[in-house]
């Protein structure tokens, strides 16, 4: 894969290239990624990127000459990439179109300033817009980080393990299962046994199992959507039961009246 980042603030990738799983990926040749100063394509003295809108109002726009430059600069070098520009107006990002990036050979990240990009960049110049979140940043320098994080650990060979990626939060739908390291105690709080017993298929189901009621307490919605893997609907089922069989014993002890070891 084949990144390259337009931006006004090059230096802000440069210490992100070196790190972590983004910088072994480049030392290995897996990724390569580089940043283009969108400054270097505007004419003038002051390198202007940004002008007043047109028909008033508050704040800068990313003047369309420069970065029309850029993006054909970054297109002769990389002529079979899709350009991306990070704009709050556009597609929220997950792990499916994280996927979907991943299967690209080549990538340009367009990195809005300001209050945003002149429109006929967008309308000509750009082949999709992500937005990492119903929030605003300063800038899209962030949220090209973001992307090409989320993309490089998807290439085959970027992760120590390649089983990584596909046990992730999101990967299957589902949040990930609870995760203990040593030491076996911590505080008072033991790891679950069944870590411990050397079973896989137990250990498995436990995983299954607990990722299937992490999801529904704390992402209820990604199972709304979901379409549930053979044994999953039965768990659920059981779950359902269990509760029912609470309620039920609730309901009894409440039409029975106060006991006296209540009171």
């Amino acid at each position: 894969m084949k990144f390259a980042v337009l931006t006004i603030f090059p230096d802000m990738f440069t210490r992100f290239w070196e790190f972590g799983i983004i910088g072994r990926a480049i030392k290995e040749k897996k990724i390569s990624a580089s940043a283009l100063n969108i400054r270097d394509f505007a004419s003038g003295k002051h390198r202007t990127t940004d002008d007043r809108p047109f028909g008033g109002g508050t704040g800068m726009i990313m003047k369309p000459e420069p970065l029309a430059k850029a993006i054909r600069f970054a297109k002769n070098a990389l002529p079979g990439a899709s350009v991306v520009l990070l704009s709050p107006q556009g597609r929220v990002f997950n792990q499916v179109m994280a996927g979907q990036l991943a299967a690209l050979e080549e990538l340009i990240l367009v990195c809005g300033r300001y209050e945003g990009v002149d429109e006929r960049i967008s309308e000509e110049l750009v082949d999709l817009e992500i937005s990492i979140g119903d929030y605003v940043l300063t800038g899209g320098e962030l949220a090209g980080m973001v992307v090409i994080d989320a993309v490089t650990r998807l290439i085959p060979g970027t992760l120590g393990c390649a089983e990584s990626a596909q046990n992730d939060s999101f990967a299957d739908g589902l949040l990930e299962y609870p995760q203990f390291t040593r030491p076996r105690n911590f505080e008072g709080a033991e790891v679950p046994e069944v870590l411990l017993s050397g079973n896989h298929q137990e250990i498995e189901k436990w995983r299954r199992e607990s990722a299937l009621i992490r999801t529904l307490l704390k992402r209820k919605d990604l199972l709304e959507t979901r379409r549930l893997k053979k044994g999953e609907a039965d768990i659920l089922r059981k779950w359902l039961r269990d509760i029912e069989t609470i309620l039920e014993n609730q309901s009894a002890r409440s039409a029975a009246g106060p006991l006296s070891g209540d009171q």
